[in-house]
């Protein structure tokens, strides 16, 4: 049964934890749209959203600062100082990582994960509380636009998601600007 819970609910994060250890997919708000999440390292929980979303294909995570970045990738200074220079709320990076960051199943062939960290959302104070990046993928069937009102996604996936943090419907978004590091360079592939 999801549960619904409000974005200033003071149990939100031992709620989320408990869910989220146990397997659960969540959706919740970032900066720029709606998305869920699960254990970024369980395989099974992967799996759900893949079944979810009707498609098998890499993901984003969500991390808590820069700082963590520095420990996930192994990149040069100067291209830290890009990241570093470029990064906001509404950007994704999607770099090599190291080992063990994340389940194999939300990487790319090439060993990449998209890497963000939201502003103004609870997405990285959340990481902080529970100690492991989660997935970060819009919420929507594969091949249709993402969703912003959180009646609507109650509806429609209100049988496969085990929690919504409603933070209200949000303003709709084309999604994050997407670097990639492709040899040896960082090229834009959506703004």
């Amino acid at each position: 049964m999801l549960k619904s819970i409000a974005i200033d609910d003071p149990n939100i994060f031992s709620i989320c934890k408990n869910s989220l250890d146990k397997g659960g997919v969540i959706i919740y708000p970032t900066d720029t749209l709606y998305g869920f999440g699960v254990d970024a390292r369980n395989e099974n929980a992967i799996k759900k959203i893949n079944s979810i979303k009707r498609r098998s294909s890499p993901m984003s995570i969500i991390i808590e600062n820069f700082e963590e970045l520095n420990r996930y990738t192994k990149l040069s200074k100067e291209k830290m100082s890009f990241i570093k220079e470029n990064i906001n709320s509404k950007t994704t990076f999607i770099l090599p990582s190291i080992d063990g960051v994340v389940h194999k199943s939300i990487m790319s062939n090439n060993n990449l994960i998209g890497y963000r960290i939201p502003d103004k959302t609870i997405g990285p104070k959340l990481v902080s509380e529970i100690g492991y990046p989660i997935t970060s993928t819009s919420v929507n069937r594969h091949g249709n636009k993402p969703m912003n009102n959180p009646s609507e996604m109650i509806d429609e996936f209100g049988d496969e998601v085990d929690i919504i943090i409603n933070a209200g419907v949000l303003p709709k978004s084309r999604g994050s600007t997407i670097y990639i590091l492709r040899n040896n360079q960082f090229q834009t592939i959506r703004k």
